[in-house]
C-alpha cells in the first residue's frame, strides 16, 4: 500500500477478473500475480503479490520525459512519485502488442463507481490537455495514475481524503493502439 503524502490519494491494487490467460493480442493476464484485497467491515487482507501492469514503450518514454521535466522544475508532489513507481513496476510492451483492453495514454475508458453506483467516461491525458469538466483526466492525478496499465474488468481501489473509492473499468471506448493511432 502506498504512503499517504498530504492530500494525495493512495491506491490499493486492483481486483482482477481475468476470464482467460491472455489478452486478444497475446499479452499475459498475470492471473497468478494479482493483488486483490477482500474486505469486510473488520479486515482487509492481501491475497497475492503485486500485480503487473502493462505500459507501451512509447507511453513510458513520453511519461519518463514528463517526469524528468517536473524533476528539473523541482516538483515534489506525491502524484509524481506514484507515477514513477507505476512506471518502474510496469511491464513494457510494444504499442502493436498491447492488448486492446488495457488503459494506455489517451485511452477513453468507461468506469463504474461501485460505491456511488454511477458511471463515468474519462480520457487519460497529459497534464497540458487535462480538463476535468470534459472528462479529460491528467495522468498526474491520482485517478489517472490509478487507471494506467489496467484492463477492462479490473476494479481499482484507492484511498482518498474522504475514504476508499472503488472503480470498475467497464470498457475501453477508445484506445489509440487498438485504433492504429500509434502517434497519440
Amino acid at each position: 500500500m502506498r504512503e499517504n503524502h498530504g492530500s494525495a490519494a493512495r491506491r490499493l491494487r486492483p481486483t482482477r477478473h481475468a476470464d482467460d490467460a491472455a489478452s486478444p493480442r497475446g499479452v499475459p493476464r498475470d492471473e497468478g500475480t494479482v493483488t486483490a484485497f477482500e474486505s469486510d467491515e473488520k479486515t482487509m487482507k492481501k491475497k497475492n503479490p503485486a500485480s503487473a501492469i502493462h505500459i507501451t514503450r512509447f507511453d513510458k518514454k513520453r511519461l519518463a520525459s514528463l517526469l524528468q521535466s517536473l524533476d528539473a522544475a523541482q516538483e515534489t508532489r506525491a502524484e509524481i512519485e506514484d507515477l514513477e513507481q507505476e512506471l518502474e513496476r510496469g511491464t513494457e510492451v510494444d504499442s502493436e502488442e498491447i492488448g486492446p483492453d488495457i488503459v494506455t495514454m489517451n485511452s477513453t475508458v468507461r468506469v463504474t463507481d461501485l460505491d456511488a453506483n454511477t458511471t463515468h467516461l474519462y480520457t487519460i491525458v497529459f497534464p497540458a490537455d487535462a480538463d476535468f469538466e470534459k472528462g479529460r483526466i491528467s495522468i498526474l492525478s491520482p485517478l489517472g495514475t490509478a487507471l494506467l496499465g489496467y484492463r477492462a474488468g479490473d476494479v481499482v481501489t484507492w484511498l482518498v481524503p474522504r475514504g476508499t473509492r472503488r472503480l470498475r473499468i467497464e470498457e475501453l471506448v477508445y484506445q489509440p493502439e487498438a485504433a492504429g493511432d500509434y502517434h497519440l
